[in-house]
């Protein structure tokens, strides 16, 4: 799955323009990279996002095309 998805079905970003956005400024790594929107994302690896002072870093437990609200947050584990 592409990452700007990923992080639109997880919640991680609202929107996934938004998510498209912050890979182009460089504010979301994958596995310790700078990631474009369009880099797959698998089960396992490490997503670290840059929302100004704050950073998020996350884990991939499962992919998912769709998901309900309340079921988003199975798809990852903060660490």
């Amino acid at each position: 799955m592409r990452l700007d998805k990923f992080l639109k079905v997880s919640r991680l970003i609202k929107r996934r323009t938004i998510a498209n956005e912050a890979c182009d400024a460089g504010r979301v790594m994958l596995n310790a990279k700078p990631a474009k929107a369009s880099a797959q994302v698998k089960i396992g690896d490490i997503i670290e996002i840059n929302f100004g002072s704050r950073s998020v870093k996350v884990e991939v437990l499962q992919i998912a095309e769709t998901t309900k609200k309340d079921d988003a947050k199975e798809l990852f584990k903060y660490l």
